[in-house]
Order: C-alpha cells, then structure tokens, then sequence
C-alpha cells in the first residue's frame, strides 16, 4: 500500500474510533505508530507527545502531523491530519443537529457513560506506558520514582480541592525541576 494512503487510513481510523479527544487517542497512536507500523520509536513517540502538549493545537493532531511529516515529509504531515480530523468532523457534522435528542434515550446516555470509563482507562494506560518507557532510561530511577510520585500527587490533590493550574505551569514547573534535576552537573561528576 503507498505510504500516503496508509497513512490517510491509519489515523482517519484512529481519529473515526477514539472518543474523549487526543488524550484517549495517544494510546491508539502508540499502538499504530510505534508498535504495529514502526514508524517512529517508542522514544521519538514519547518527545512527540510533549512537545504536542506544550504547542498550540489538539495533542492527537500534532502527533499526527508529525509522524506524517517523519514518514512522508510535507505531503505526508497533510494527509495525516486530514485523516485524523476527517472522521471526526464528519460525525459531529452529522449528530450535533440531533445529539441533544439521542442524549434522552437511556441505552445511548448508557453508552455514553460506559465510553467515559473506557477513555479514562486509555488515557491512564498511555500515562502509564510512558512512565515505564521514562524509567527505562533514567539513569537515577528513584529520584525519577519519587519526581513522579510528587508531581502526581501534587496535581491530583489540586484538582481534587479545586484548584485549576494552566497545563502551561505544569510543564514549565516539570522542565524547570526536571532541569535541576537531571541538567545540572554534579559535585562527583566534576572530579
């Protein structure tokens, strides 16, 4: 198959069955991308998805546009992001003129809530993939372990007192500790 046209199908199916935005779709683009059609490294997917978060744009259609750019170049970048936001805008096209009124039979509002477990759940797997991929190549595991521990519980105890914090203050608070961290030289290293 000719790599525009698979890269056009593999992200419209990605952006056609994924529901609760580019969060739930990074575990779908792990598994696509990295795993089953090796177009970029488990390693490159994980930078993608931070510089993703931290430029303006959905995450899932940055990633996409990237890995179509790594793959194909220019052409590539365009027919993955049209393949990702294709399927998407043709179903809200299609059911926001009626949503209100499927919303008010029980086995739709059902389903509904039965997707919102399934999107957190994919959301949490591809946090906690990429946990594991950052421990594999942390030279301090511990002082990773417990990096992560602070900032999770950090974050969740805000959210859970009502305290809301731009995703712009948690990345640049991670990169400034992170710098401190892991980019500082050390005392033993100067020896």
């Amino acid at each position: 198959m000719p790599i525009l046209l698979d890269l056009f199908l593999t992200f419209a199916k990605i952006g056609a069955f994924t529901f609760g935005g580019g969060y739930a779709m990074i575990s779908l683009l792990d598994h696509e991308c990295v795993e089953r059609k090796k177009w970029i490294s488990a390693e490159e997917f994980a930078d993608i998805t931070v510089i993703a978060e931290s430029t303006p744009g959905p995450i899932a259609i940055n990633c996409s546009t990237y890995t179509g750019y790594t793959t194909a170049g220019f052409a590539g970048a365009l027919v993955a992001t049209i393949g990702m936001v294709l399927p998407s805008f043709c179903i809200i096209l299609l059911v926001s003129g009626f949503l209100d009124t499927l919303l008010t039979f029980p086995v739709v509002a059902n389903a509904f809530r039965g997707i919102r477990i399934a999107v957190s759940i994919l959301i949490f797997r591809a946090g906690s993939k990429m946990v594991r991929q950052l421990l594999k190549k942390t030279p301090n595991k511990k002082q990773s372990i417990l990096f992560i521990a602070v900032f999770f519980a950090v974050t969740f105890f805000m959210n859970a007192a009502g305290i809301h914090l731009s995703t712009i203050w948690l990345i640049l608070s991670a990169g400034l500790i992170g710098f401190c961290l892991y980019g500082l030289p050390r005392k033993e290293a100067a020896r």
